[in-house]
């Protein structure tokens, strides 16, 4: 096998030596160098950028998701406080309508109107009685409320007291069934109504 160097004699010793094909050489790989190391670098910038962006992109997608998965609970939340509250808030405005209702004083007005009420719920042609509060019809007759007044002799309605119907009510008894006209009757019927 050859060796791979080569032995070089000079005549006198060297004083300087100077490789000017590899100074130029050596001058074109540092430029080459150079570019290069500009270009990786330019390159790992963009790799990063991108790299960012793309993180940045997927972390606002996930935000959105977070956001729109919070709201979305939210209204349903809403929705089922709504729904679990309305039983409740209408059994508090029945009682609250009861207790007004029953702290009503009771007037003709009132007695005449709930009267009226009833009466337009029975046949033109239908014999009937009204039941009433005695206290209730005193305070008609001392009101001198048309209800009490006779249409004709042969008049198909009559008034009757009693004890059993609470002031402010009635109830009209008819040959084909009864109309129950008092105020706790019609508090119960909007709580079954509200309750259905």
């Amino acid at each position: 096998m050859k060796p791979f160097y080569k032995t070089v004699k000079f005549s006198k010793p060297l004083l300087r030596i100077s490789c000017s094909s590899f100074a130029s050489r050596y001058e074109e790989l540092e430029t080459a160098f150079r570019k290069r190391e500009q270009a990786a670098y330019e390159k790992g910038c963009l790799d990063g950028e991108r790299t960012l962006s793309e993180q940045l992109v997927k972390q606002r997608a996930e935000l959105l998701e977070l956001q729109n998965g919070l709201l979305n609970s939210l209204s349903q939340a809403v929705v089922k406080l709504v729904r679990d509250a309305e039983p409740m808030l209408a059994q508090l405005a029945l009682e609250l309508a009861g207790k007004l209702v029953g702290g009503l004083p009771v007037s003709a007005e009132l007695v005449e109107a709930n009267v009226r009420e009833a009466i337009g719920q029975v046949e033109e042609d239908t014999e009937y009685k009204v039941c009433i509060n005695r206290e209730d019809i005193e305070l008609l007759r001392r009101a001198n409320s048309p209800l009490l007044l006779p249409e004709d002799k042969s008049s198909r309605i009559r008034f009757e007291p009693d004890p059993d119907i609470p002031r402010g009510g009635c109830m009209i008894i008819t040959k084909f069934g009864v109309i129950d006209a008092r105020l706790e009757t019609k508090v119960n019927m909007i709580k079954k109504a509200l309750q259905a």
